[in-house]
């Protein structure tokens, strides 16, 4: 019998939703006894997606009007995750639509004529990654990349973080979209990222996760120049899912400067790692994840917290001391001299301190809306945004992706150099530009990440369930993501990646 949450005897309006939306979603489990698998409905999906490209939103999402260039982008990455192509008309309106919304000044905005923000950009970015090419009209060519690097840098702030827009408020889910940007376009230098990771651990709170912003604290007026203080810089509100994968997701980005950066910063992964596992739902909830502490479960969050395991396996002292975040197996018939069986270790055992399984089921038994796309939870409407998520964290929970070493040296042994970073900044903004080895760190790493088959998951439902893989830093599939930065940087095209079948 599955259990309610405990109310402790004290139930509020709080507890009683909590209840409520148990009772539903325990509806859509399917009977003990029954032996009908959770099947993905593509071809539903897919009809609802195709509506919404070909004849347009319907008047419901009139509010996101200022987001045009993520309507695209939601359902252009929805295509690719289910492993479905584009025709060359359709490309070529979502590449005409997209480009309107480039700002004269770079950067994009959420629509024709609006002003440039951080968040469109991104959407924007991937979008062209996604349906554009090289060359006249393809759309890579038109990204005006020095204006846009003009417009990150009239955005950064004297504590490392970045306004959305001008004149906006900071928030770390800007600073993920520049990052990503920057590094898929080869638009990073030093200058642009300095102080930016301290700002990035100043955002984790005292759960773990990570808030939107954080207060930033000078020295007395009185002291000319005023500067920055190290502490204390308490975060801005309460840990969030989107906020937590959009801050992990930027310091896996910065990696490759941490010897770089003015102010060296730390974050800690324990704590992050306790506060995502503690997302995830119980057996009632159907294993899906919640955004925030004590807040319902969310279709979203398959990806916005699901997504940000494997973004752990990109941190430098996660690879360092990842067998610190295991706890002790404890074997009962452990032998003589091994106290307690903490040092046994059953390498067939499934490593993921997240249930796998459980969030494929929340998925397929009750994000799928009956008439097609993907929703929050039941009885909600369908709508791009869910659909897109809840198949990336569908993604996620089928496959393992990580950084690995050999598909990273097989790109350093490709690795040619020149100097396009500059992108216009010559002369006395030559010291801005990235030293080459940095570069191509900063390349190879963003595309060394693979799946990882040494563990193979289920794939709940069976292999007709199973979804593109999509890179846990962009959110794109590897063949969008190595085609675009190949490109970028100047490179020949990335080797394919070895199946690690045989590693143990």
């Amino acid at each position: 019998m599955v259990r309610h949450t405990p109310n402790d005897s004290f139930p509020t309006s709080t507890s009683q939703l909590q209840f409520e939306t148990e009772e539903v979603l325990a509806k859509h489990l399917p009977p003990a006894d029954s032996t009908v698998k959770p099947a993905l409905q593509r071809n539903s999906h897919l009809k609802f997606l195709v509506r919404l490209l070909t004849q347009g939103f319907p008047t419901r999402y009139v509010a996101q009007d200022a987001s045009q260039p993520w309507l695209v982008y939601w359902i252009l990455q929805a295509f690719s995750i289910m492993q479905v192509g584009m025709d060359p008309g359709n490309k070529r309106r979502a590449i005409d639509r997209i480009l309107a919304c480039q700002h004269p000044d770079g950067g994009f905005g959420g629509g024709p004529s609006h002003e440039a923000h951080l968040l469109p950009t991104y959407a924007a970015v991937c979008s062209l990654a996604i349906a554009g090419s090289p060359g006249e009209n393809g759309g890579w060519d038109q990204i005006d990349r020095k204006k846009m690097y003009e417009f990150f840098m009239s955005l950064k702030q004297a504590d490392g973080s970045f306004t959305v827009s001008r004149l906006g408020e900071v928030d770390v889910r800007g600073i993920y979209c520049l990052l990503a940007v920057a590094t898929l376009l080869n638009l990073l230098t030093p200058e642009l990222v300095d102080g930016t990771a301290a700002f990035i651990a100043s955002c984790q709170t005292y759960e773990g996760g990570f808030a939107c912003a954080s207060f930033p604290f000078y020295t007395s007026e009185s002291q000319t120049p005023s500067t920055l203080l190290s502490s204390p810089r308490p975060p801005l509100g309460e840990a969030h899912g989107g906020y937590t994968f959009c801050a992990v997701a930027s310091w896996v980005l910065l990696q490759p400067f941490s010897s770089l950066q003015s102010q060296p910063a730390s974050i800690n992964t324990r704590n992050l790692l306790r506060w995502l596992v503690q997302m995830q739902g119980l057996d009632i909830e159907l294993g899906g994840f919640r955004g925030r502490t004590n807040k319902l479960v969310d279709g979203c969050y398959a990806w916005w917290v699901g997504g940000c395991f494997s973004l752990l396996d990109g941190l430098d002292e996660i690879a360092e001391r990842g067998p610190e975040l295991q706890e002790p197996v404890h074997d009962e018939k452990a032998e003589d001299g091994a106290e307690d069986g903490n040092d046994w270790v059953d390498e067939d055992v499934d490593s993921d301190p997240w249930n796998t399984d459980a969030l494929q089921e929340y998925v397929l038994y009750a994000a799928q809306h009956p008439a097609g796309g993907l929703r929050d939870k039941p009885p909600k409407s369908a709508d791009a945004y869910h659909t897109l998520y809840c198949l990336s964290g569908l993604s996620a929970a089928q496959h393992k992706m990580k950084p690995e070493s050999g598909h990273k040296k097989a790109l350093e042994a490709l690795w040619e150099s020149n100097s396009d970073i500059s992108f216009g900044l010559e002369g006395e903004n030559e010291k801005k530009v990235l030293d080459d080895e940095i570069k191509k760190e900063v390349y190879t790493r963003a595309l060394s990440w693979a799946e990882d088959l040494s563990k193979k998951r289920v794939i709940v439902g069976g292999e007709q369930n199973r979804l593109n893989a999509t890179h846990p830093l962009f959110n794109l599939t590897v063949t969008h993501t190595d085609g675009v930065m190949a490109y970028f940087y100047g490179q020949p095209a990335p080797p394919s990646r070895a199946r690690r079948t045989d590693q143990k």
